[in-house]
């Protein structure tokens, strides 16, 4: 079953990154680290896939990944290459963005989000050996990354490749994914966890308040803050994830948005940037400033309004790429065939006089439908079940995987 708290988180931090990336408000970083929270609930479930799958846990999560880039790299590729990016064999990092891809003047930024699908394709290629060492030895593979990145920051390692860099900055929270899935965060006690997370806190933001970056208190310009004050948030936000979340879907408007951004995740994140780049110097003209309260939220309904239009578009790639049958808005009730499995493993009730199976029933006669049998009349024998059939011993159907969803912001 899904956990609608986590789902709800991701949705969250979805909404946090379009809004950061309209209005620019380095609060935003602060109050809700959206990039070390994917990244940890994308450990978790790439544990668990791995599990469940094995190394082949591995193509299968690039197999949910690839398309929707592929979408988008279509579009905005051929406009690049017809506006000045040369064409390289670097231009297929597109295809595949083990490394940044290259990009022209306006491409650059309006496709600058790229940098988190490199990195969750090195982080999920190292999944497998991370996992089978965090089992094994759980407190230093936890503590390596963020040892990697005080390296970094102290200048004893200044030629760090990027990759490295963002192992360092973000594969630990990667790794308190894996620690949320074993259950290690969820046993932890209270006198451990809380202790910790303070400290992690404090220690965060006294790096954030003597280190500030070109934008002030900016996560995103922090390294080491930005790992600290993220780890202690993901160990309350996700160590003391409640088991279910019903509440989440007592409102069913509120319930259809949280399932909608889970399942068009990537294509929200894919798609939002380039609106944004796109609309600012347009409403510049008219005077919408960054200053400007009612400006600021012009900008982020029609950000908005217009991802949700290419999301309709396209986002159901995302769909065929989970193996899922394609939705234009993901979340709706669909119907059940009678005698069916209905969503969610129930069975659904047989038309009204059906019996199970689809076979008409014999009409009881006599004893068997309450009334006296006439002397000399035999009753209708009742047939036994078949041998060997036990209903209760059926296996129960299996619950439908739990789909990756994946978002961060800078």
């Amino acid at each position: 079953m899904r956990n609608r708290y986590l789902d709800l988180l991701r949705a969250l931090a979805i909404v946090r990154v379009v809004v950061y990336h309209v209005t620019g408000w380095a609060t935003l970083t602060l109050v809700f680290p959206a990039m070390s929270v994917m990244f940890a609930l994308a450990g978790s479930l790439m544990a668990a896939s791995l599990d469940r799958s094995g190394p082949s846990a591995v193509r299968r999560r690039l197999r949910r990944l690839l398309p929707s880039l592929w979408v988008l790299a279509a579009i905005f590729v051929p406009a690049m290459l017809l506006t000045g990016l040369p064409l390289t064999p670097k231009v297929l990092l597109w295809a595949f963005p083990v490394a940044d891809p290259p990009a022209n003047y306006w491409g650059a930024l309006a496709l600058s989000v790229i940098w988190y699908l490199r990195d969750y394709l090195w982080f999920v290629f190292a999944s497998p050996v991370a996992l089978w060492l965090f089992r094994r030895a759980p407190w230093p593979t936890l503590l390596a990354p963020y040892a990697l990145l005080a390296t970094i920051e102290f200048g004893l390692f200044p030629a760090a490749p990027t990759v490295v860099r963002e192992f360092g900055l973000y594969f630990g929270a990667w790794l308190l994914g894996f620690a949320h899935h074993d259950g290690l965060l969820r046993r932890a006690a209270n006198r451990v966890l809380v202790p910790a997370a303070l400290a992690l806190g404090v220690a965060g933001a006294a790096w954030i308040v003597t280190h500030p970056g070109p934008r002030g208190y900016d996560l995103n310009d922090i390294p080491l803050g930005n790992a600290l004050w993220s780890a202690a948030f993901i160990l309350v936000a996700i160590g003391r994830a409640p088991a279910s979340a019903a509440w989440v879907d007592r409102s069913a408007v509120a319930a259809r948005a949280v399932t909608v951004l889970n399942r068009r995740a990537l294509t929200v994140y894919l798609w939002h940037m380039p609106f944004v780049v796109a609309l600012t110097p347009l409403v510049d003209v008219v005077g919408w400033s960054h200053q400007d309260p009612v400006g600021l939220a012009i900008r982020v309904v029609l950000v908005f309004a217009l991802v949700g239009a290419v999301t309709a578009l396209v986002g159901w790639v995302e769909d065929v790429a989970a193996r899922r049958p394609p939705e234009l808005f993901p979340g709706g009730a669909r119907p059940v065939p009678a005698g069916g499995t209905a969503p969610g493993g129930a069975r659904a009730a047989p038309a009204r006089g059906t019996a199970p199976g689809g076979a008409r029933p014999v009409p009881a006669r006599g004893a068997a439908a309450g009334r006296p049998v006439p002397a000399g009349v035999s009753p209708v024998p009742v047939s036994p079940a078949p041998a060997g059939y036990d209903r209760a011993a059926l296996p129960a159907p299996r619950a439908p995987e739990e789909h990756t969803l994946k978002l961060s912001a800078r």
